[in-house]
């Protein structure tokens, strides 16, 4: 089996290496990073989608938005122009849902198979290959990938018909925003009634209270930690796409309508290349107080 892997991006790159460690063959292209680095690996490089489409039984694409992956898939040169009937494409995007389908319909018409199926673990999870990845699409055509993708990821879902896994990534996405937001609300309040938010942290973690991603951000944000490991930008990104399809299914999302102005805030503070870590910074400024390490005596 050749595998194309198309993006080669903070996210992008690892999960390649990973599939080369693993002893895949891979073709790579980006058309914006060099990939030097994995033909030295052993992956052979591509001067086009169309190319890398024609040499590979297996697509990967890990592109920043839908626009990026209609342009790889169905623009000029894209792999539509190269892909071999019988072939697979995993999107492995956050993209938006309808954008999903209409790439998946497009392919089926070249007798090609396609699964959207987004990632969640950010850049550390994509380096040690433990992401969590939910995809939709026919069951068939995911178990034949399916030892492909555990080679990037540690649960490997299939969660529905093509679109059902960027739908679970955008209930993914907004579950975490809101999370760090309350997060961030409570120890702010924390911090400026003067109790030391370490003991509140160590306090509550184990409770109902607790969570995965207060245990991944308040260590970090302790230690006022905002180097990205998930940019604000790409979670402002991704709940656009969240409210767009809910308000195309005609769902109301308060809560995520009001994160999202918290993002864009901290977006206009110049903070869009940071991590989501730092929704804290947009509470603290409010309430003038930081929320960091103390030295107990």
């Amino acid at each position: 089996m050749i595998i194309g892997f198309i993006g080669l991006g903070i996210m992008g790159r690892p999960m390649a290496k990973n599939l080369i460690r693993a002893g895949y063959q891979l073709v790579v292209y980006d058309k914006f990073a060099k990939f030097e680095d994995l033909i030295t690996l052993g992956a052979e490089g591509a001067a086009s989608n169309r190319e890398l489409a024609s040499k590979s039984d297996v697509i990967i694409t890990m592109l920043p938005n839908s626009p990026h992956v209609k342009e790889a898939v169905l623009g000029p040169e894209g792999v539509i122009e190269g892909v071999k009937s019988g072939a697979v494409l995993v999107d492995m995007s956050s993209i938006a849902p309808a954008v999903s389908r209409e790439v998946g319909a497009a392919l089926k018409e070249r007798g090609v198979s396609f699964l959207d199926a987004p990632v969640s673990g950010g850049e550390p999870k994509a380096v040690d290959g433990t992401l969590a990845i939910m995809a939709g699409g026919d069951k068939a055509v995911f178990e034949r990938v399916k030892p492909v993708l555990e080679k990037m990821g540690s649960s490997v879902t299939l969660v529905g018909d093509t679109g059902s896994g960027n739908i679970t990534k955008l209930a993914n996405q907004i579950i975490v925003a809101l999370n760090i937001a309350a997060v961030s609300e409570a120890f702010v309040l924390a911090a400026k009634a003067g109790v030391n938010p370490e003991s509140v942290f160590a306090a509550i973690k184990g409770g109902l209270a607790g969570s995965t991603v207060m245990n991944a951000k308040i260590p970090m944000i302790l230690e006022g930690n905002f180097n990205p490991g998930f940019r604000i930008e790409l979670h402002i990104k991704d709940l656009q796409n969240a409210l767009d399809t809910a308000h195309e299914m005609g769902v109301p999302v308060p809560l995520t309508a009001s994160v999202m102005e918290t993002l864009q805030s901290l977006k206009t503070d110049g903070f869009a290349g940071k991590d989501h870590d730092a929704i804290i910074r947009f509470y603290e400024k409010l309430a003038k107080i930081e929320v960091r390490r103390q030295d107990v005596p």
